[in-house]
């Protein structure tokens, strides 16, 4: 099983990469982050073309996240529950070949002495306060996404310059600290303890990605289960170096775990189409509605 997740930084102005990425990798699951797109809008055609599903939730020119994955997204939720009035598009979560997936852009937090920044603390612990409400470490539980914060020294190029800053401050790492302290494991150090390995590269700082001067703060992270079933992880730095790039790139990790019996599961249940017809949010959306259940509206009409 493989997966990935990438903060395209506007899905629609990096659709061209994202696909070429898709059909090179041919990954299980993709979590999205700043899809920055009303749901409406969100280009699902052209993914479910390639034979994935898609769940998303976004608003207009911020935030935004969606996940994409070859097998049936189930029980998929928006935000932390309940009333998601006024919530910002940046949690999701679906269970997917019997694993659960949360994808989330964590709030940048804008600078230490702002409103923002406490918004990005009191979140990171409303989502520790998610986790233990919804699940327990001895689950299947992937959790992936922006977390814009960058754990350790060796996660940013100058790490004596930069701590302090929004992204690398201690509260952030105090905050990050609580939520791994949970029962997670973050699945690309459990394979690879070198430096200069980054997921994200300032647009303002000239050929930063080619000069080295990044940041890790995507990330994959498992409960120890999930963890000890992983083959390998790694960054794929060659988006970043193309045209028209997002200012992140995508993180990769793959499980010994069969990807094709969740596949078998669909395609065994008269009421699924598989997925290689391309079926995905249309059809997902009128599952839910005849359901009832209110969060249909977050999907494509």
């Amino acid at each position: 099983m493989k997966v990935a997740t990438f903060n395209a930084n506007g899905i629609r102005t990096r659709l061209a990469g994202v696909m070429q990425w898709l059909e090179k990798e041919s990954p299980d699951v993709l979590c999205i982050q700043e899809t920055k797109v009303q749901d409406v809008d969100f280009p699902r055609q052209p993914i479910e073309n390639l034979g994935y599903h898609c769940a998303f939730w976004g608003q207009k020119s911020y935030n935004g996240v969606a996940i994409l994955s070859r097998a049936e997204p189930k029980s998929v939720s928006f935000g932390f529950g309940g009333d998601r009035a006024g919530e910002e598009a940046r949690l999701i979560t679906a269970e997917i070949g019997g694993i659960s997936v949360v994808n989330t852009y964590v709030p940048q937090g804008y600078a230490p002495d702002s409103e923002k920044f406490q918004y990005k603390l009191d979140w990171l612990g409303r989502l520790l306060n998610y986790f233990k409400q919804h699940f327990s470490p001895d689950m299947p539980l992937l959790w992936l996404g922006d977390f814009n914060v960058a754990p350790e020294p060796i996660d940013v190029y100058d790490p004596e310059r930069l701590l302090g800053n929004v992204g690398f401050h201690p509260d952030e790492h105090k905050a990050l600290a609580a939520v791994k302290a949970w029962g997670f494991i973050d699945v690309l150090r459990w394979h690879e303890s070198r430096d200069k390995i980054y997921t994200f590269w300032d647009y303002r700082i000239p050929n930063a990605a080619s000069r080295g001067l990044g940041w890790r703060v995507d990330h994959i992270w498992t409960t120890k289960g999930l963890a000890d079933k992983s083959t390998r992880a790694w960054i794929d730095i060659k988006p970043r170096l193309a045209g028209k790039p997002s200012d992140h790139t995508f993180v990769v990790a793959e499980f010994n775990i069969d990807s094709n019996a969740a596949k078998a599961e669909d395609a065994s249940d008269p009421g699924v189409p598989s997925t290689s017809s391309g079926w995905g949010c249309s059809n997902l959306r009128r599952t839910l509605d005849n359901a009832g259940d209110e969060v249909s509206s977050a999907f494509a009409a």
